[in-house]
């Protein structure tokens, strides 16, 4: 890089501005160019990261709706025995009820007893 001088010391086609003024403007513009490309660096990665995350998340979603689903239809089977149960004679309901309680009063009876 070669440099032409005026007769004043300045460079030509540096429109008045002398060698250090115009220096001290390029080194500015040198700082504020590292600081902004240290910036978008800083929001590149934080950009890739934010898009990493959207992907683990929405696998999360999709996993957690497959879940649901299942559920779902365990829940919808279970209701439709419930309501097969609740069709059928009250007689049949009270007897398995009261089966039941049988069961209960004697497993504590049997726990109370071996103490």
């Amino acid at each position: 890089l070669t440099v032409v001088f005026a007769g004043d010391g300045a460079a030509a086609g540096s429109y008045g501005y002398t060698n250090s003024g115009y220096s001290v403007y390029e080194e500015e513009n040198d700082r504020l160019t590292e600081s902004l490309r240290s910036k978008v660096s800083a929001i590149k990665s934080l950009s890739i990261e934010i898009g990493t995350e959207v992907k683990n998340q929405n696998k999360m979603l999709s996993e957690m709706e497959n879940d649901f689903d299942s559920t779902g239809g365990l829940l919808g089977a279970t209701m439709a025995r419930l309501r097969t149960l609740s069709r059928g004679s009250q007689t049949k309901l009270l007897c398995y009820m009261m089966l039941f309680s049988l069961f209960v009063f004697f497993v504590i009876y049997w726990i109370i007893k071996l103490r």
